[in-house]
């Protein structure tokens, strides 16, 4: 009897497993150059999974002028961009807070290689969806083949692969 009780988990620890929040999954749109549809396909999986109910933000999404790939931003909830001072002019940057205070189940961040402004929480973008998946927040992002090597760490990290 000693023995079996020995074995048991510990009540308080099982609790405490339970309740952890759940890391974020990360899905990224990997392509060879710009302009090959990387943000095009994660548009078109953000609109599948909303019509599935999902609740889908749009964190960050450029679409260099592509009336195609604006057209599918339509009936997506979109992140107001927050605005940073940054050598002399105005910029619109992912507003990391908002994103968090949302908690939205998916949120979409184009062009995981960027890098954010001075004044932003983080230096490179990847350390905010790094953040957002922590707080357990799926992400879908895109990166171009010419970023990979310089985020080689990153994604290993996040994966558990290594290249």
């Amino acid at each position: 009897m000693v023995e079996e009780e020995q074995q048991r988990p510990d009540p308080d620890s099982l609790l405490a497993l339970a309740n952890e929040k759940p890391r974020g999954r990360l899905k990224v749109f990997f392509g060879a150059c710009a302009g090959v549809g990387k943000t095009y396909a994660m548009l078109q999986e953000a609109q599948r999974l909303r019509a599935q109910g999902l609740d889908v933000l749009v964190g960050v999404v450029e679409t260099h002028g592509r009336s195609e790939t604006a057209a599918l931003l339509d009936g997506l909830a979109l992140l107001p961009q927050k605005r940073i001072q940054h050598r002399g002019r105005l910029v619109h940057e992912f507003d990391l807070d908002a994103a968090l205070a949302r908690h939205p189940a998916l949120i979409l961040m184009d062009e995981l290689a960027h890098s954010n402004a001075h004044g932003s929480r983080h230096p490179k973008r990847w350390q905010d969806v790094e953040e957002l998946l922590d707080a357990g927040i799926d992400v879908l992002t895109t990166v171009n083949v010419q970023h990979l090597e310089s985020l080689n760490d990153v994604v290993g990290g996040v994966t558990g692969v290594r290249v």
